[in-house]
């Protein structure tokens, strides 16, 4: 902890506390969980008796008062390395291979202390934070004031070659680090959190509406906070917003599984308050980034978040598919795993220097809620006399009922529609939703290398295009491998329409509304999805699930093609 200015060693500190707690409340002795054991392929002789001791089978509260989250859990049934390791070790892991990394990419030892003291000066309490800080479909469509000192830095700081690269830098910064590492993390957990979701409704309920509805439900705060909570969180501190929200997440996954015990029912709400807490965590980290890295670097950290989640996608889906299928009916250890990872990423964001803002003004939170009010009405008013974004709106809110549908549903296809000759549900589930993240990297990719060249009104009307005519092969299949390359195709797709609609949000909209004008697509695109999740609920009760999907497909070439007979959306 002593060395936590140097990157990666915060978290090294983190799991080595994680383990001594976990050690401490067993009365000197590391907690083993026997069935993680079993699945690892070791025999029960391989426990030592002078430092492990067995945890109770069951997950109930003696697991949880003997730290069993913190405990030995995950087994790593791999030949020659076969084990049983605890979050604390994969966290010591983790940041002792981010150490070693960046001592090997050092330049200039002193460069990175100097360049945090910068943060402490003057210069950067002048910044300040107004509404109109534009967001562009998620994403800050300008840097954020008050990166000035830092771009002095970076232009001080020696080194050539490699050690002069953006993403080295980045690396060796240990608050950048610290703050990636804690997300991704997150995210990794995230996906655990959510194949799990869906396989304890789906086992409890044996229902597609009741599994449909708690991804409906998980989605709904988008619709009904998501402008709201980006309006409150520009008028309270950032770091606080963020390490609060962590552990208020941390919290109500845990009462995840009591909840399932105690009625289904209760996971319902349960879900909607852990997404709601999201949407406040959210714009404070978007608000934190641009105030961790020079200037200069803002891209490459922007970057580098947008790939700690395409890695989240990729990796964490399987990995959470293995664990899943690996627990059984003892379930609420992922959810236990996730809020462990909640956990991790507020101590580490906890640990770090955020230098704070001197706003323009402070409003009261009535205050806040006219400011919305307005800003709504006038996103209106801009979007509606905008043909080409107004147009762009309705075709995609109509267009992207399918992806509603599909989140709603993936879990229930994967269990009853697909054969399992190649994989077995819940793998199949997870292997789905990895091969969307992967199609989301390759679209993403592909549309930077020659989305140039293309008009973006086109990209958008075969964006959704094709994403229709994907979905209706996944949801008329029952072959796992079509079902993947179908999902791929799909996320290839989003990307082809996503990313040219923001760049016509940008082109058309004055850059004093872009807030405004995307709360209110966002509005009508969520409330959209939404009602598609809780209809196409309704419809798997008496249709099979891959036409239901089939059918949002449909719709979704539906909406492609008069996209296409609009000018506005064809030529834009």
């Amino acid at each position: 902890w002593l060395n936590r200015r140097h990157a990666g060693l915060s978290l090294v500190a983190l799991g080595a506390a994680m383990n001594g707690i976990a050690i401490v409340v067993n009365g000197g002795y590391m907690p083993v969980y026997l069935p993680a054991l079993e699945l690892a392929g070791l025999p029960l002789s391989a426990l030592d008796p002078t430092f492990h001791t067995a945890l109770p089978v069951g997950l109930g509260l003696d697991f949880l008062l003997g730290a069993g989250p913190l405990a030995d859990i995950v087994p790593l049934p791999i030949p020659f390395l076969t084990n049983v390791n605890s979050l604390g070790d994969v966290v010591i892991s983790i940041g002792l291979g981010w150490f070693v990394l960046a001592r090997l990419l050092r330049g200039d030892p002193a460069a990175l202390p100097q360049g945090i003291a910068l943060w402490s000066g003057r210069a950067q309490e002048r910044s300040s934070v107004t509404m109109d800080q534009p967001m562009l479909l998620g994403s800050p469509a300008t840097p954020s004031p008050g990166s000035q000192a830092n771009a002095s830095a970076a232009a001080a700081e020696p080194g050539t070659g490699i050690r002069a690269h953006a993403y080295v830098r980045l690396a060796r910064d240990p608050r950048f680090t610290a703050f990636w590492l804690g997300q991704t993390i997150s995210l990794f957990g995230d996906r655990l959190h959510q194949v799990a979701l869906g396989v304890l409704v789906l086992a409890a309920t044996n229902s597609a509406l009741a599994t449909g509805l708690v991804f409906m439900a998980a989605t709904l705060p988008n619709l009904l906070l998501g402008p709201v909570a980006g309006t409150f969180v520009d008028r309270w501190d950032h770091k606080r917003v963020m390490v609060i929200s962590d552990l208020l997440r941390a919290g109500l996954v845990l009462l995840v599984p009591a909840a399932a015990s105690t009625n289904i029912v209760l996971i319902y709400p349960l879900v909607f308050a852990i997404t709601a807490v999201s949407l406040f965590f959210r714009p404070a980290k978007t608000a934190v980034v641009p105030r961790l890295v020079r200037q200069e670097d803002l891209l490459a950290a922007n970057s580098a978040t947008w790939t700690g989640e395409t890695m989240a996608d990729i990796l964490g889906y399987p990995l959470a598919g293995l664990f899943v299928a690996l627990l059984g009916s003892q379930l609420a250890l992922a959810f236990w795993v996730d809020a462990a990872s909640y956990v991790i990423s507020a101590i580490l964001i906890g640990s770090i220097f955020i230098p704070a803002l001197t706003r323009e003004a402070q409003q009261r939170m009535s205050g806040a809620l006219r400011t919305f009010l307005g800003e709504l009405r006038d996103g209106w008013h801009m979007l509606r006399g905008q043909p080409v974004l107004f147009q762009n709106t309705m075709v995609s809110t109509f267009a992207q009922l399918s992806v509603g549908a599909t989140i709603a549903l993936t879990v229930v296809y994967a269990r009853d529609a697909l054969d399992g000759r190649f994989l077995t549900y819940p793998h199949s589930f997870a292997a789905i939703e990895t091969a969307i993240g992967l199609g989301n990297l390759a679209g993403g990719l592909a549309v930077g290398i020659i989305g140039a060249r293309l008009g973006k009104g086109r990209m958008v009307v075969a964006g959704f295009f094709v994403m229709g005519i994907s979905t209706i092969v996944m949801g008329l299949t029952g072959n796992i491998l079509v079902a993947m390359a179908a999902a791929a195709v799909s996320g290839i797709a989003n990307l082809v329409y996503v990313i040219p609609s923001q760049t016509l949000f940008a082109i058309h909209t004055p850059i004093g509304y872009m807030g405004r004008v995307v709360a209110f697509r966002s509005t009508l695109v969520f409330g959209a999805m939404t009602g598609a999740m809780a209809a196409s609920g309704v419809l798997a009760e008496f249709i099979p699930v891959g036409l239901v999907i089939a059918g949002a497909g449909l719709v979704t070439v539906l909406a492609a093609i008069v996209g296409w007979l609009l000018p506005a959306v064809r030529d834009a």
